[in-house]
């Protein structure tokens, strides 16, 4: 596995420069103008832009930037479609960066025309329209795509994941017409699809192989309590479910499960969990495993190439959540800007859920262990259910439904791993009280 800093080394031969030309900057007054290097990024969304805006700040004259998009926008905010859907959002309030930033920090822009083609011995790209354009230096941020899960029927009409503004809109037509949806996975996008769907005017119900929902998130007693405020919204669920074929001719009529039962429906939406997208970079040769592997560097197999976000695997680890990609994006903007001594480090990541009226926070090992002690606090009249797992005497893991406005705080207990032997009588109630006590 390649080291960091040793990946940028002498000047680099033209060419690993673009053939549409050299660009220049001018390093003082008294010296010749210097060849930019060629950065291009494969993937116009949230980790790639990120990692863009953290290199600008610290080398913005370093690189001639080509950002390949595959969708025809500029960059979005993906953790917001789930409002877009419900009608809380709209196009505008998720856009992160429209053409007319690209063009203000000098970043050529080919939305809608993905890479399809990496040639690594000429440091070229290749995109679907032949677009041709050389690199110094290469970043992937591909991303991941929705698993469809394979029963028959699975390419009917009306059957589609929720993974982007096309997605949504594909939603918002069908909820037009009303009727029935059926949500495949009771995760946390799961939940969120559904939710948005309901508000749309659509009944819709959500199945589950599992028989407590986000169980990757919450446990069994937070999971019904969620369950049971979702059911009063309106949403309807199967539960330790499985699915066995999705019904129709043309365009999708039903959902059938294993039992031999089947329920209508006009749209199903995949939400049961996405994999990284790494066709191009396994065609490339890039060393991959369940994701493309890369070091604490965020540099691939080969030290001219990095990449970040879902698409990538460190440590054996993958990543679907945002705060951890806004940490690889750092660390791998300091490294492509030549200022190579960050690491990324792996840390605990909180879950929220964005359904109005729902609140539910979880993070750390909610499950706990051999020798871990739990803290448990239920008020069920006025839905309130809290959960800290300790191991010795710090926090390993939280659950927290109904009242979650101390999350950060026992996030921050975790981080710190701070010793909580003194107000652990009164750790259940909240910072505010800890505080006074002490």
């Amino acid at each position: 596995m390649p080291g960091s800093a040793g990946a940028f080394g002498a000047e680099l031969p033209r060419a690993g420069r673009r053939r549409q030309g050299v660009g220049l900057r001018m390093t003082n007054a008294t010296t010749a103008p210097v060849a930019r290097q060629s950065l291009v990024v494969i993937g116009n969304g949230m980790a790639g832009m990120r990692t863009v805006e953290e290199m600008l700040k610290l080398a913005p004259e370093l690189y001639d930037i080509t950002v390949f998009g595959a969708e025809p926008h500029g960059n979005y905010n993906r953790i917001l479609l789930s409002p877009l859907l419900a009608g809380e959002k709209n196009i505008d309030d998720i856009m992160l960066h429209t053409r007319e930033w690209y063009a203000a920090n000098g970043i050529t822009l080919h939305a809608g025309d993905p890479v399809v083609h990496i040639d690594r011995r000429k440091r070229m790209v290749r995109s679907t329209s032949g677009r041709e354009v050389w690199y110094d230096r290469l970043l992937l941020a591909t991303g991941s795509k929705p698993f469809i899960v394979p029963v028959p029927g699975h390419k009917l009409a009306g059957v589609i994941g929720f993974r982007d503004i096309q997605d949504v809109d594909t939603m918002l037509e069908a909820a037009r017409s009303g009727g029935h949806a059926v949500v495949i996975g009771g995760g946390l996008l799961g939940l969120e699809a559904a939710n948005g769907l309901l508000r749309r005017g659509m009944q819709v119900t959500v199945v589950h192989v599992m028989d407590s929902l986000m169980n990757q998130q919450l446990d069994k007693p937070a999971a019904l309590l969620l369950k049971t405020a979702l059911e009063l919204k309106g949403l309807n669920f199967r539960l330790d479910t499985h699915t066995s074929e999705i019904v129709g001719d043309a365009r999708v009529k039903a959902v059938r499960f294993k039992d031999g039962r089947d329920i209508p429906a006009d749209l199903v939406v995949m939400a049961a969990g996405v994999r990284p997208n790494i066709e191009l970079a396994k065609a490339a040769g890039l060393h991959c495993e369940r994701a493309i592997v890369v070091d604490d560097t965020l540099q691939t197999y080969d030290p001219r190439i990095y990449a970040v976000g879902e698409c990538v695997q460190h440590r054996s680890a993958t990543f679907g959540l945002v705060a951890p990609i806004w940490d690889q994006a750092k660390v791998c903007g300091a490294h492509l800007a030549r200022n190579g001594h960050r690491r990324y480090v792996q840390q605990a990541t909180p879950t929220k859920l964005k359904v109005t009226g729902v609140d539910l926070y979880s993070v750390g090992d909610f499950i706990g262990g051999e020798g871990s002690e739990d803290l448990v606090l239920r008020d069920p009249r006025r839905g309130i259910y809290k959960r800290l797992v300790l191991a010795g005497n710090r926090i390993a893991g939280a659950v927290l439904y109904g009242d979650v406005q101390d999350g950060p705080w026992y996030f921050g207990l975790i981080q710190n791993r701070t010793d909580i032997s003194a107000m652990r009588s009164r750790l259940l109630f909240g910072e505010a009280l800890c505080a006074q006590a002490a």
